[in-house]
């Protein structure tokens, strides 16, 4: 099965929007609360990590990799999910998982309307999570 995924950058003979294009096309369809809240966590993971990549996946989910998935941006009607791909080896001294707490390898943070952002252990969890992503890809044996 080939991957989803959108090319990063849209050139003049490839007409297809860039990820990062599609998901400022996603903040302003939603319009709302989830549009503002997704912008939000967006611009804190790309300052937590400025080097991280956004992608485009599963036909509509925001991805944001260093070295591997640091996590994605879900909305639905009654929140914006963050799913971290590895969460579940991550340290979350500040408690912000609050999803997906039974699974062997992932977390997610739920964001519901009317919730504050921590944004200073958001970005904690966004390096961590990046760090673990480089950690792992350099134990990775090297092919030839």
């Amino acid at each position: 099965m080939k991957k989803a995924t959108a090319t990063m950058e849209s050139t003049s003979t490839n007409k297809e929007p860039s990820p990062a294009q599609l998901i400022d096309a996603r903040i302003r369809e939603l319009g709302d609360w989830r549009g503002e809240t997704l912008a939000r966590v967006r611009f804190l993971i790309k300052q937590a990590e400025p080097d991280v990549v956004e992608e485009w996946k599963w036909r509509g989910v925001p991805v944001w990799e260093l070295a591997g998935i640091i996590c994605t941006g879900e909305t639905y009607k009654a929140a914006v999910k963050l799913t971290f791909a590895k969460g579940a080896s991550l340290e979350d001294p500040s408690g912000l998982f609050n999803s997906s707490l039974d699974g062997n390898t992932r977390r997610a943070i739920d964001f519901h309307e009317g919730d504050k952002i921590d944004e200073e252990a958001l970005k904690a969890l966004i390096r961590a999570a990046a760090a673990l992503n480089i950690a792992r890809s350099k134990k990775k044996p090297k092919t030839a």
